[in-house]
């Protein structure tokens, strides 16, 4: 499989974009004003503990306080009996506490925190107030797994006795000894700074912030089957070198400075692609296509056949419709970084082998994606119901805003609805006042459909109050806005 990734940066913003085989995957987007806060460490004060939810919220300096679960906080640096205490004997009011924070704010929720805490490196997460030594779940071999434990362990030394510990990430599949322990002696460091840092910082105060995005995006992203990173900033492309030469330096030789005339994301179809993850349906080459839809509860997905219509029957047809909805929707999940509860209504199928391969092949496509994911099980109804972790904002959140037209709901009402809320409101007035004449003030929309379709109705009423109703267009009102002016 042919990996890029590519990296736009400006004064304001910067953009990755994950493109595999030609196609982009994700996409990570960091605003100068707005830069995302997962991962970093503050000091922060308790405002205010709640016994029934076991949760308390904390100024971190935030503009809303970040909230904390007791199951989040290890009591005296301790986690074996986290979960047995509550939250009163862990936090009162007006205590300072060290946090983390594992969710960025997202709609009107504050961040969301923990007290076990730890700073990442290219290889390594060192945890320093957990003695265990852990390794990522995405290397499957058991004897690279059980290698690198033990190079771990030798790398630590015998009189380590685990006061702290490290979870080995994914990236250090088949890595050896001395990158191992560059990564811990430089973890050790930074964490002994940010300890000679605690006790001092004031109340809120920000102790850590993780790197900037292209920076991450070379530590973090980068596998063994990235051929190229394109960067289309000079600046950030020597600052980048500096950071590969002293910690990912196999990454040097892929890593290259783009000067073409078109912009990068332009040259790849990445700003197209952007725009198409924004709308709700999601075209499939056969003809079907897929409606995905979010909310703040959960994100539901739809799998229709469209113009699709086969070429043998129609269980054919739509089994081969859920297999590229499987692969889309895969992918979707991934650019559009959607989290939390997902529901998917794959088209009914009736036969139980069909219905496996459409699953494995979802949890295949998904085999490949940074977030966690979960698929529990397919519901009485048929449904796929899964999760995917989310700690950050996803791209329709953070490029769009809701409607000022709908507020959020999707439909507006319809003009012949808005008049006869206009002629219900007239005559409310008309009970409550004694007027010598009514001025309508609406969208030419609902105007237009007043004077014609409803022109016989507005005569209607103005021989029943015995007054004449004048109408106005107002260039700056929406559908749905209107006034009902007294003479």
């Amino acid at each position: 499989m042919s990996e890029e990734i590519l990296i736009n940066v400006t004064p304001v913003e910067t953009r990755v974009a994950l493109v595999e085989n030609g196609m982009l995957q994700e996409v990570y987007i960091e605003r100068s004003q707005r830069r995302g806060i997962v991962g970093n460490m503050y000091k922060g004060k308790v405002v205010r503990v709640l016994p029934g939810m076991e949760a308390a919220f904390v100024d971190i300096g935030l503009e809303r306080a970040a909230f904390i679960h007791a199951s989040d906080i290890v009591p005296h640096g301790d986690e074996t009996n986290k979960k047995s205490t509550d939250i009163g004997s862990l936090l009162h009011e007006g205590q300072a506490l060290v946090v983390q924070v594992t969710k960025d704010p997202i709609g009107t929720k504050g961040a969301r925190l923990t007290t076990q805490l730890s700073v990442p490196s290219r290889y390594l997460v060192h945890m320093p107030d957990n003695g265990h030594i852990g390794i990522s779940q995405r290397i499957e071999d058991e004897n690279e797994r059980e290698r690198l434990r033990e190079q771990v362990e030798t790398c630590l030394g015998e009189k380590h006795g685990h006061a702290s510990g490290f979870i080995v990430r994914t990236a250090a599949e088949n890595v050896g000894e001395a990158e191992l322990t560059a990564d811990i002696v430089y973890l050790k460091r930074l964490w002994q700074s940010l300890t000679e840092k605690i006790d001092s910082a004031p109340v809120p105060s920000t102790l850590y912030e993780d790197l900037p995005l292209y920076i991450r995006t070379l530590r973090d992203l980068v596998r063994p089957s990235t051929e190229k990173v394109r960067i289309d900033s000079q600046e950030s492309y020597q600052q980048g070198l500096h950071f590969i030469d002293d910690f990912v330096a196999e990454v040097r030789s892929r890593f290259e400075y783009y000067h073409g005339e078109r912009p990068i994301f332009d040259l790849y179809g990445v700003e197209d692609e952007l725009e198409k993850a924004l709308s709700r349906k999601v075209q499939l080459k056969s003809g079907g296509y897929v409606i995905i839809d979010q909310t703040e509860a959960m994100t539901t997905i739809d799998v229709n056949t469209g113009a699709f219509v086969g070429h043998r029957n129609l269980e054919e047809t739509i089994f081969k419709t859920n297999l590229e909805a499987a692969r889309a929707i895969a992918r979707q999940l991934r650019l559009r970084n959607l989290g939390g509860i997902i529901i998917i209504d794959f088209i009914d199928m009736l036969d139980e082998e069909h219905k496996r391969q459409v699953l494995r092949l979802l949890e295949r496509m998904l085999e490949r994606d940074h977030a966690k994911t979960n698929i529990s099980c397919v519901s009485e109804l048929g449904l796929v119901e899964m999760t995917r972790k989310r700690t950050i904002e996803s791209l329709g959140q953070l490029l769009c805003e809701p409607c000022p037209n709908c507020d959020g709901r999707g439909t507006i009402k319809t003009t012949l609805t808005i008049c006869f809320e206009v002629f219900r409101e007239i005559l409310r007035i008309h009970r409550a006042y004694d007027a010598q004449g009514y001025l309508v003030l609406a969208s030419q929309s609902v105007v237009d459909e007043l004077l014609d379709e409803q022109s016989d109705n507005v005569a209607d009423l103005e021989t029943f109050i015995g007054t004449r109703i004048r109408f106005q267009v107002e260039m700056m009102y929406n559908q749905e806005q209107y006034d009902v002016v007294l003479q």
